[in-house]
């Protein structure tokens, strides 16, 4: 019974960053009609810009943080201005271009860090005792209230402001919302921003927990395609619940068998899905 809840809770984890990642995904999706395959580098920034100010110039940790969320949230407009803008009309332009940028960020952080796994140690390193033999650490904690609020604060946006009504409206039907004089470029600048910020502090707070190299971005990406493709390319309310699907599976087949077995099993549950519904489990059918 105690390693059945302790996996639950380890799965809790596993979803909260995997769900922001995957969740600006989507969005940059949505919006801007663009696969970004430098997502999981975005993802790699964030820890190293922990591991630069809070493990090396000794920030405090929630700062280095705040910080990593700032800075690959910028990193996501230079991406827009530069790669994803010229090549508007050309989403295949856009892929190779993100692929290309994957390589730059890649290369940087050898440069600046080395090849080393980057050992940070958490700024605390008290449990919580769920119950007798049931760990949470608050490192994990931290991650998971995070994710709520942050997906809190999304949802709302989206779904209370002029610039979220904005952003749905691109993602919906991009013609008829720059017809109502909805700006295409800042949409794209503010879901790149988001997009990428997210990612951004999905890696800065689990950086104590995965010990950045700067070929993390590897894994993260494969897994956030795998959850957008089960809940559904487009849909923000799927990613979520395809990576609770995906933490959940994974985390049990790893802790009950082994974790090759795991990506196995996940690479079988996207197949299953786009065999019984090519669309994902919440995706909609394109308007002819």
């Amino acid at each position: 019974m105690e390693l059945i809840l302790q996996t639950i809770v380890n799965a809790t984890y596993a979803a909260s960053y995997m769900a922001l990642v995957a969740v600006g995904l989507v969005l940059i999706f949505g919006v801007m009609g663009v696969i970004n395959f430098a997502h999981g580098e975005l993802y790699m920034a964030g820890a190293y810009t922990v591991v630069f100010f809070y493990a090396d110039l000794d920030f405090p940790f929630f700062a280095a943080v705040a910080l990593g969320l700032l800075f690959v949230g910028c990193l996501g407009l230079v991406m827009e201005r530069a790669l994803f803008r010229p090549m508007r009309d050309n989403p295949l332009g856009g892929l190779i271009a993100s692929i290309g940028f994957l390589l730059v960020l890649q290369t940087l952080a050898v440069v600046g860090f080395g090849v080393r796994m980057e050992h940070i140690p958490p700024p605390t390193q008290e449990k919580i005792v769920v119950i007798e033999g049931v760990i949470l650490t608050w490192q994990r904690l931290y991650v998971i209230l995070a994710t709520v609020v942050l997906l809190g604060a999304l949802w709302v946006f989206l779904r209370r402001s002029k610039f979220g009504w904005a952003l749905r409206a691109c993602a919906q039907d991009p013609e008829a919302a720059a017809l109502q004089g909805i700006s295409m470029n800042n949409t794209a600048r503010l879901a790149m921003f988001i997009g990428a910020a997210l990612a951004g502090v999905a890696g800065a707070l689990t950086a104590p927990l995965v010990s950045p190299t700067p070929y993390i971005g590897h894994s993260i990406i494969v897994t956030a395609f795998i959850i957008i493709i089960v809940g559904g390319i487009g849909s923000l309310e799927g990613a979520v619940i395809a990576a609770v699907l995906y933490a959940f599976v994974h985390t049990i087949v790893t802790t009950y068998y082994d974790g090759v077995v795991a990506n196995i099993v996940g690479l079988s549950m996207m197949l299953i899905v786009l065999v019984v519904k090519p669309t994902g489990l919440f995706g909609a059918k394109e308007r002819a």
